[in-house]
């Protein structure tokens, strides 16, 4: 989906595909025709944005085959879909039955990262709409935080170094700009927006990488939306992408009926980092099931957990959802006189992970719990002054 916005650029929508779980090109093929094209035809538009994931196998067969890259090309266009952003942080087994911490590896220390970073950069370069010159991949946060000393840090610096300089032989060889996001995420070494802000500063190649701000992780450790933007705004760092995303918030957590309604969104293949303020700072769990259970984390203040629950459908009380956070956050992107960002991806992975009696229970309900989310997500632009394309 596309709006102009009143400085006349145009802004992208899309949702991600990691919500369908697809390894192989063939996976991905039948994710357009099941899913993807299904959404659009709900939300009566002739052209939808996605946020294609591509798990390291299929980014490798489109790497190695020309012809099955100019043959993913042709089905989008087919069937009335459009790429400007991949989500390359995931890089293989996100549709397993366990993703948990397996979600962080391989991390930007290990050249394999790089390597998959770099095809995915080279093949959104080939999938971009013929009038789109600009192409946004958002990636791991560096590293879980665990074991990433000076040593660790130094060889990421150079990965996305290399990464950068790759990035630029790419524009001049294809005349297409493609944009890394660092994707802050709670437990990881850059768990803030405000951490991202020394990695990248070092690296020092500002019109190539920046953050990609996800309204879930953003809210998860309780940033606030005008500090972190003025944060990154002031240091220089840019923004290439947004992920339209709420996390789970309750604010009494010391009640019982709380921490029951809590432990039905403690699944298990997920990580679902929970934080909570207190007076000597932020304090966390690395999963909802630790906070819950016990005493790790104080219950005197509100809890957030990273658990990306559906934009229009906020859980029943005493739950709510951090929806103000990204209302907050999208004006302040785009809500101004120049966008601070032009691709915006609804990135709701969680459908089937909520508890049993709020999953869809089947591709129809899913394509139309999808298509509601984008349609509040475009309200919510249309609100903001933007205009929508066709």
């Amino acid at each position: 989906m596309r709006f102009r916005h009143p400085d006349g650029s145009t802004v992208h929508l899309s949702y991600c595909t990691n919500v369908h779980p697809a390894e192989t090109l063939d996976g991905v093929l039948a994710q357009l025709r099941d899913h993807s094209e299904p959404v659009r035809r709900r939300l009566g538009r002739d052209r939808l944005g996605i946020g294609l994931w591509l798990a390291r196998d299929a980014a490798r067969t489109l790497v190695d085959d020309p012809a099955a890259l100019r043959g993913l090309r042709a089905e989008l266009d087919r069937r009335g879909l459009e790429v400007v952003t991949l989500n390359g942080f995931p890089y293989e087994g996100f549709g397993a039955d366990e993703v948990k911490y397996r979600v962080y590896k391989p991390d930007w220390t290990d050249p394999e990262r790089l390597a998959h970073t770099t095809d995915l950069a080279r093949l959104l370069a080939a999938l971009l709409p013929d009038d789109v010159t600009e192409g946004t991949v958002s990636t791991l946060p560096l590293a879980w935080r665990t074991g990433f000393g000076p040593r660790a840090a130094r060889a990421a610096r150079a990965a996305l170094t290399t990464l950068a300089e790759r990035l630029d032989a790419l524009e001049e060889l294809t005349g297409k700009s493609i944009r890394i996001g660092l994707e802050p995420e709670p437990g990881c070494t850059v768990e803030t927006t405000a951490d991202a802000i020394g990695p990248l500063t070092d690296v020092g190649a500002p019109d190539r990488l920046g953050v990609c701000v996800d309204t879930c992780h953003l809210a998860t450790s309780f940033e606030e939306p005008r500090a972190a933007l003025a944060g990154l705004a002031a240091a220089g760092i840019t923004v290439p992408k947004a992920q339209l995303s709420a996390a789970l918030h309750a604010e009494h957590p010391h009640l019982p009926e709380v921490r029951d309604s809590l432990a039905a969104f403690a699944e298990p293949r997920f990580l679902h980092q929970t934080r909570t303020r207190t007076a000597a700072g932020l304090r966390g769990t690395d999963d909802l099931a630790e906070a819950v259970g016990g005493a790790a984390l104080p219950d005197g203040a509100p809890w957030r957990a990273h658990f990306h629950v559906p934009l229009h459908a906020p859980p029943a009380p005493p739950l709510t959802s951090t929806l103000p956070v990204l209302q907050d956050t999208l004006t302040r992107l785009v809500g101004v006189p120049r966008p601070l960002t032009r691709h915006l991806e609804v990135e709701t992975y969680t459908w089937q992970a909520l508890p049993p009696e709020l999953r869809p229970r089947n591709r129809t309900q899913l394509a139309d719990g999808i298509a509601a989310e984008l349609t509040l997500a475009r309200d919510l632009l249309t609100d903001l002054g933007l205009r929508e394309l066709p």
